[in-house]
């Protein structure tokens, strides 16, 4: 039981990390953008983050995903990070938090 008691708090600490990165084009988190779709804690102490892009052809392709990795790879249990993009499901609008929503006035 500590173990998945451990995992969680990795996985707290991994979105809080997570709330640091940001798309340079919209004022809003990545995680807040609703960008992060799932992430996994190995036993081995590696952060798998499946996340997306606001769109397929952003120009922070790159730079995104290596942000979260390296930001996720501060956090003190955790021996490496891998940021996975796909693109399914697409991401739209209705992925945002409310507070994102609120912050880019779509509410």
């Amino acid at each position: 039981m500590e173990q998945d008691i451990n995992i969680e708090e990795l996985k707290s600490r991994v979105i809080e990390q997570i709330k640091k990165v940001y798309d340079p084009e919209i004022p809003v988190n990545i995680w807040e953008l609703g960008l992060i779709y799932d992430i996994q804690i190995t036993a081995e102490g590696e952060a798998v983050i499946l996340m997306t892009l606001t769109a397929p052809n952003c120009p922070e392709a790159m730079s995104i995903p290596m942000d979260v990795e390296l930001k996720v790879r501060e956090i003190e249990g955790i021996k490496d990070a891998r940021a996975i993009i796909t693109y399914d499901p697409p991401w739209d609008r209705n992925m945002m938090s409310e507070a994102a929503m609120l912050e880019l006035g779509f509410l």
